[in-house]
């Protein structure tokens, strides 16, 4: 039996829904009445484990989970040992820089040295500043980043933006883009090379699902 680690929140659906696509029904797993973290599909072929988003690549890595789905955000902040198979295409956002709407702040590089940065994403957020070459704080933040500049503890934070409307209602702006994410199909290195569970067989019915389908506009 092959086990599956999906991700908690706003993946969930659409990677339930890819599931099914290829024979395996893991809906229960999104019933508001569940409270069960692990359900067997009703073939009795394959097991999904229900995590947070940033547990899923820990779970493959370590082998309780033979594949999984992460944002590329997650495989760019924590770099797992997992092999990364397939964008999926589905959960686009960004991570990317805000300040406040009436900073005067256009660029990364407008923000002064030594200024704080708010984030979840401390190694992404380290890493962009550091290729800058613009020495800066980084806060570690794990609720709502977007309250650091709007409080004066930072002047700047790096956060995940879909479709802006949260920066917007908090009074933020865009002022730098890191890169974009979406969802991606990551396995056990070794699971992957042995074939446990069948994992090839899986792997190859989502690309070939994939490849019926029609791309996913970007929201901008």
């Amino acid at each position: 039996m092959i086990t599956v680690a999906l991700p908690k929140g706003a993946l969930l659906e659409e990677s339930i829904r890819l599931f099914q696509q290829i024979g395996l029904d893991f809906s229960a797993l999104n019933d508001p009445n569940n409270r069960s973290l692990q359900i067997v599909d009703p073939t009795n072929t394959a097991r999904a484990l229900l995590v947070r988003a940033l547990d899923v690549p820990v779970y493959v890595e370590y082998g309780q989970a033979q594949m999984g789905i992460v944002g590329y955000d997650v495989l760019r902040e924590k770099g797992p040992k997992v092999a990364d198979l397939e964008d999926l295409g589905f959960g686009y956002c960004r991570l990317s820089v805000a300040v406040k709407a009436d900073s005067g702040y256009q660029r990364s590089l407008d923000l002064p040295a030594h200024a704080r940065v708010a984030s979840k994403f401390v190694h992404c957020a380290r890493e962009h500043f550091h290729e800058l070459d613009l020495p800066v704080e980084i806060v570690s933040l794990y609720g709502s980043v977007e309250l650091g500049p709007i409080t004066g503890m930072s002047e700047a934070i790096v956060d995940l933006v879909s479709t802006g409307r949260t920066l917007r209602e908090n009074g933020l702006v865009e002022i730098e883009r890191l890169f974009e994410s979406t969802a991606h199909l990551i396995a056990n290195p070794l699971s992957y090379r042995l074939n446990r569970g069948n994992i090839a067989h899986y792997c190859q019915a989502i690309r070939e699902t994939l490849q019926t389908q029609p791309e996913t506009a970007v929201v901008s």
